[in-house]
């Protein structure tokens, strides 16, 4: 369960002080699949940041699992981000001159997975996304689709706990953003994961458990969908 509580966060001071975030307050059951909706600069992707403690707020609480990640010094928030969280984003963020195992080896690099460890995690998440025949090829050489594909199975090697998309079909046309979001929603209901998605599809959000719509900083509403 992640439980966010009271967060609010300003960028500046003084006069050009911008409250981004303004007493934000939702809980999110485990497994759930949510949706945060809203304008352009209405603190929508600063709350997925301050939810992952990659940005830290000025009040609030952030709970996984009865811990506040918000206390955790860098050392143990990067410890916990790297083995309980994964994060995929719009600009995939793929290595372009690195082949595709290289390139999900990363995770596992960074949370210190033994090196014998590596090559079975690497296939399955590669096999998961369908790009096993692609192993050896660099992500430079590969499609938008495919480069996203590649964004996923990285973001899934290590097999998270809470997965955070960031507009993870922006970039993609509709027949490839749709094949993403179904891997997406498949490894979110197969494996109990929460799934976190910061978006302006509302198709996309109406795939998911919940949807929580930010208007300038401050929740508008939170709806429960029907499935």
């Amino acid at each position: 369960m992640i439980e966010v509580k009271k967060i609010s966060k300003t960028y500046g001071k003084g006069d050009n002080a911008f409250r981004v975030l303004d007493n934000i307050n939702f809980t999110v059951p485990d497994g759930a699949s949510v949706a945060i909706l809203g304008k352009s600069g209405s603190g929508k992707s600063t709350l997925m940041h301050v939810m992952s403690g990659l940005d830290k707020p000025d009040s609030g609480e952030i709970i996984i699992d009865g811990k506040n990640i918000l206390q955790l010094n860098q050392k143990d928030i990067d410890k916990f981000r790297s083995t309980k969280m994964s994060f995929i984003f719009q600009s995939f963020f793929v290595q372009a001159k690195e082949n595709c195992y290289d390139n999900v080896s990363l995770p596992l690099e960074i949370a210190d997975v033994a090196p014998s460890r590596r090559k079975s995690k690497i296939e399955t998440a590669l096999k998961a996304v369908d790009l096993l025949d692609k192993i050896k090829s660099r992500a430079k050489d590969l499609s938008g689709g495919q480069k996203q594909r590649l964004a996923v199975a990285r973001a899934i090697v290590n097999s998270p706990q809470v997965l955070f998309a960031d507009e993870p079909t922006g970039n993609l046309d509709s027949v490839t953003g749709g094949k993403v979001e179904d891997l997406l929603f498949d490894y979110n209901k197969k494996n109990n994961v929460t799934l976190i998605v910061v978006t302006h599809d509302a198709e996309l959000a109406d795939r998911c458990d919940m949807q929580i719509h930010i208007k300038d900083g401050k929740i508008d509403s939170i709806r429960e969908m029907k499935k």
